[in-house]
């Protein structure tokens, strides 16, 4: 987000704002051995950073340390100087690889978790037929969530998450089992999100999708931090070795 559309996000980010989070010496260790090692990271306030490296990096695992979801074995997470406890995740939203739906109708879903968020009962159908709206679901709405598509599930999933106005949206993977109709549609809801001041933070393997959403990339690889940078400067003039090979397809050693 750039010009007018950021600035009108920060006028608009709540006094109470957990944005930005700062990480530092973040390390996860299990089974005796460190799958992530002293990561120190700022994120922004807005825009979207993607994670990304080759399998095994620690993209997910740090996603879910983020989001609160795992404790660290050493190092901080704070979410504008708060840990990310449960009122800090409360302002949060996470969208999994694989969904998680409920054995309801599309809107029962959204519904539900407005409820569980806290939502009025009142308000919880009107915002969540205007999620599956801008989902491009709504015809979809007394269907059973699953028997869906996959792609409508993930779109679903989406819609979810959006209708609780998160400050941070947590994506992994976001497309990564969706054919290209799919991930064009769970993209476009994506970069739509952001523009209305969500901060994105999403793990991915798709080059492609990175340079269309990402304002930053964080580069991971066997748990350490080797590169933070502008998406743009990452992909022509990457600074790692590690970077390098990965953008060419090469074996990152």
């Amino acid at each position: 987000m750039h010009g007018t559309a950021q600035r009108q996000a920060h006028r608009n980010q709540p006094a109470d704002s957990i944005r930005p989070a700062t990480v530092q010496g973040l390390t996860f260790q299990a089974g005796g051995q460190k799958l992530l090692d002293g990561i120190d990271l700022a994120l922004d306030r807005t825009g979207t950073t993607a994670i990304m490296g080759p399998n095994g990096a620690g993209k997910s695992l740090l996603l879910r340390l983020l989001h609160g979801l795992l404790t660290p074995s050493a190092g901080t997470v704070r979410w504008n100087g708060r840990a990310p406890d449960r009122t800090v995740r409360r302002q949060q939203a996470m969208v999994f690889q694989k969904p998680v739906l409920l054995r309801r109708s599309v809107i029962a879903n959204v519904v539900y978790a407005l409820k569980v968020h806290g939502l009025p009962r009142s308000q919880r159908r009107q915002r969540a037929a205007e999620a599956l709206a801008d989902a491009g679901l709504y015809q979809l709405a007394r269907r059973p969530a699953r028997v869906l598509s996959g792609g409508e599930q993930q779109r679903l999933a989406l819609a979810r998450a959006w209708a609780t106005r998160p400050e941070v949206l947590f994506l992994d993977e976001p497309t990564a089992n969706l054919d290209p109709a799919g991930a064009h549609a769970v993209e476009r809801m994506v970069a739509e999100i952001k523009n209305r001041g969500t901060k994105i933070v999403l793990t991915t393997h798709d080059l492609g999708q990175a340079r269309r959403l990402a304002d930053e990339v964080v580069f991971l690889h066997r748990g350490h931090l080797i590169e933070r940078s502008p998406a743009q400067t990452f992909f022509d003039q990457p600074q790692s070795a590690q970077a390098r090979a990965f953008l060419s397809g090469d074996l990152v050693l």
